[in-house]
């Protein structure tokens, strides 16, 4: 799950999984692969790198990955 922020203020959390795009219009909007889009505060990067460490953490996303992402490369 990730946490993130309705334009309104309320906090509210996500299974990741489920996360199919994530868009900059200029208000970041996360559209879930059953088609239901929330708008949140959060900028585009954050929430990319919410999800891979949130993947990282239930280890779909390698372990070589995150080690690459700590040594710059």
């Amino acid at each position: 799950m990730i946490t993130v922020t309705r334009l309104n203020g309320k906090p509210f959390s996500l299974n990741a999984i489920y996360i199919e795009t994530v868009e900059s219009f200029p208000d970041t909007t996360i559209t879930l692969t059953n088609g239901k889009k929330y708008v949140v505060r959060e900028p585009h990067d954050k929430v990319t790198a919410d999800i891979e460490m949130f993947y990282t953490r239930i280890s779909l996303l390698g372990k070589v990955k995150a080690e690459e992402d700590q040594d710059g490369e």
